[in-house]
């Protein structure tokens, strides 16, 4: 399908009853003014619907066990960590971390799985899970901070750094943003669906004996979240980075700096029913669905059909009805090989002219390297009047 046609189908849609009312203004989420720092996206569209100081960097706190999360699926994908494998906590750990801020109650030299450290960090944020878990995939706390800050380069972190694994007080060696957290909170559920789901929100977490529960403000209280981390410390203030999901749409949030804990529950759960209640969500393509294609050079095939990953859909708020435009993106023409599935461009959406999301696309088929003779026979399309 090309991006002509596309065009075409969505401007049919446009045109349905749902937004055929005047346009509305969407009104502030309430709670708002509580949280200097907020941000929340649309993941399913891309889309931001509010935000607050969304690249002013802050301390994360324990939001940062969501870093050190994000890069042991990382590892478990490649079959460098495993769930099952055992460690344990060494002398040296214990006598810095037994008992210091949140803990999972390890023993010294007690032997501990992959699972249990890393459900101690995602549910009870345990510093010592933290650092245990580190220390046992890559041998040394040092190479595993080099590796989250790593991590956070390659999915676009681009004003964030990090100074340990559990975000324990640093004299601001680590930072982040909002805008950069909700780059992270996307990575790991897209890349990591099945690790998420597993490791992600549950609602307590029992361990040596002892039972603690998630204090996520979410969880049980607004339909459909599914985490992800809380964070605190007297220099950081209260913070939260969110998620939930509905009817197909996953929104993601961020709310820092807050002066008290109450103030950020009653924000972060005040965005998140704001966010599903105050905007209507559009299908525009399904998955898999051709978007247009892309010119390649020195493959099998001469052109590449672009697919979403996921639906594409835009959120709009209730009666508004502006002029939605796209436009394709992508450095061409593509060089071959190309891999099924390989992020290769760009669909950008613009409401009354303005963008509103980039939304990768993928290849929907492989590329090879041409042979000889399809070089060849390249060469004589391209001087061809239809090529």
């Amino acid at each position: 399908m090309s991006l002509r046609a596309a065009l075409a189908t969505l401007a049919l849609s446009s045109a349905t009853p749902a937004l055929a009312a005047p346009p509305a203004i969407v009104p502030a989420p309430p709670n708002a003014q509580d949280v200097p720092i907020a941000l929340l996206v649309d993941l399913s569209s891309g889309q931001t619907l509010f935000a607050r100081e969304a690249d002013r960097r802050f301390m994360p706190a324990s939001i940062t066990k969501v870093m050190t999360t994000y890069v042991a699926f990382e590892r478990m994908a490649k079959g460098q960590l495993f769930p099952q494998q055992i460690t344990a906590m060494q002398p040296e750990t214990f006598k810095r971390w037994n008992r210091v801020g949140s803990t999972m109650y390890l023993g010294e030299n007690a032997p501990v799985t992959i699972d249990a450290l890393l459900h101690g960090v995602t549910t009870v944020s345990a510093n010592d899970g933290a650092v245990v878990l580190g220390e046992a995939a890559l041998g040394s706390l040092e190479a595993w901070v080099a590796e989250m800050n790593r991590a956070a380069r390659a999915i676009g972190m681009r004003d964030s750094h990090f100074g340990g694994a559990n975000g324990w007080m640093d004299e601001g060696h680590t930072f982040t943003t909002a805008r950069d957290l909700v780059a992270l909170a996307d990575a790991m559920v897209t890349r990591h669906p099945a690790y998420y789901r597993h490791f992600v929100g549950a609602a307590s977490f029992a361990y040596n004996g002892i039972s603690q529960r998630n204090h996520d403000p979410l969880l049980g209280e607004v339909r459909g979240a599914d985490g992800i981390k809380t964070g605190f410390t007297n220099q950081a203030g209260y913070g939260f980075l969110g998620s939930a999901q509905r009817g197909g749409r996953r929104l993601v949030m961020v709310v820092a700096g807050s002066p008290t804990g109450r103030q950020r529950n009653a924000a972060a759960k005040a965005f998140m029913e704001w966010g599903f209640s105050a905007f209507d969500s559009r299908i525009l393509f399904p998955a898999d669905r051709p978007i247009g294609s892309a010119r390649v050079q020195g493959g099998g095939l001469r052109r590449v059909d672009l697919v979403p990953r996921r639906p594409v859909r835009l959120a709009l708020g209730h009666g508004a009805r502006p002029k939605v435009t796209m436009k394709l993106h992508y450095e061409g023409p593509l060089r071959a090989p190309i891999a099924r599935g390989q992020q290769v461009a760009q669909l950008h959406i613009f409401l009354d002219g303005r963008q509103v999301s980039a939304l990768p696309l993928v290849a929907r088929t492989a590329v090879a390297s041409a042979t000889p003779l399809q070089r060849m026979f390249n060469g004589i399309a391209g001087w061809m009047p239809w090529s």
